[in-house]
């Protein structure tokens, strides 16, 4: 996928050693840690990024859990069960960066 941001890309020209580590520890957690399925992971990453309120993170999350397959109606009932746990503004907030509106 390509770089959904641009200070991302600044980031890997600045720090390629840096960047090459990071990637590797992500994909062994993401893809080699345990046995939750591809969707799952990604509706976590998700559901994460907007409890901790980190508006690019779930940007790419979403682009990157659509682009795995992972419905729209899946994201919304993830995002819908932020409501409990970190609160209707968190909700919110991440329900206007997947409707485009952050």
């Amino acid at each position: 996928m390509e770089d959904i941001h641009q200070i991302f890309s600044q980031f890997k020209d600045e720090f390629p050693e840096v960047h090459e580590l990071n990637e590797a520890l992500g994909k062994q957690i993401h893809e080699n840690s345990g046995p939750l399925d591809e969707k799952t992971r990604w509706l976590l990453k998700i559901v994460i990024s907007a409890a901790q309120g980190h508006k690019r993170a779930l940007f790419t999350h979403l682009k990157k859990a659509q682009a795995a397959g992972v419905s729209q109606a899946e994201i919304k009932h993830a995002l819908l069960m932020l409501i409990q746990t970190a609160g209707f503004p968190a909700f919110m907030k991440a329900y206007a960066v997947l409707k485009g509106d952050s």
